[in-house]
């Protein structure tokens, strides 16, 4: 079975989302499903470009080689659930280490954006970050559930 991680740049602000995110983890224990924080990169008007490079640096210094990375990104591709449980049991099933990707409020840079294997929108719209942490989380838990014939998908 395949360890998944999640990494994001920083942390919901608001308690409330980080207990809700944490309570989905905690179910996902069964896969191996854990979360890192990279730390947010300070920037002012002028400076984005200097803070994404060190962000960048931090999310890929958590990457190992052997890791299969999904990037949470807009311009990704879009799955319904069942699609998304299909995913996760290839994933798991290939014994691989799966490592989800949420950039900062910046994005990410060039370099992550290259290192994914499957980018994944969660919509075309523009969620706050912790949300679109629960969001991805809730769905992969979704995804889980679907595989166990749990009847949280219903």
């Amino acid at each position: 079975m395949s360890q998944f991680r999640l990494i994001t740049v920083g942390r919901a602000r608001d308690a409330r989302m980080v207990g809700i995110l944490e309570e989905y983890l905690k179910r996902l224990r069964p896969l191996g499903f854990t979360w890192e924080v990279a730390a947010e990169e300070p920037f002012r008007k002028g400076t984005e470009e200097r803070a994404l490079a060190k962000e960048q640096e931090r999310l890929l210094g958590r990457i190992n080689v052997q890791d299969f990375v999904i990037l949470l990104d807009v311009a990704g591709e879009m799955v319904d659930s069942p699609g998304l449980a299909d995913r996760l049991r290839e994933w798991r099933d290939a014994s691989r280490p799966v490592v989800l990707v949420v950039g900062g409020s910046l994005g990410v840079g060039d370099a992550v954006r290259q290192r994914a294997q499957w980018r994944w929108s969660l919509s075309p719209l523009t969620l706050p970050h912790g949300l679109a942490h629960i969001v991805a989380i809730e769905q992969l838990y979704r995804a889980w559930t679907i595989l166990q014939g749990h009847p949280y998908h219903k």
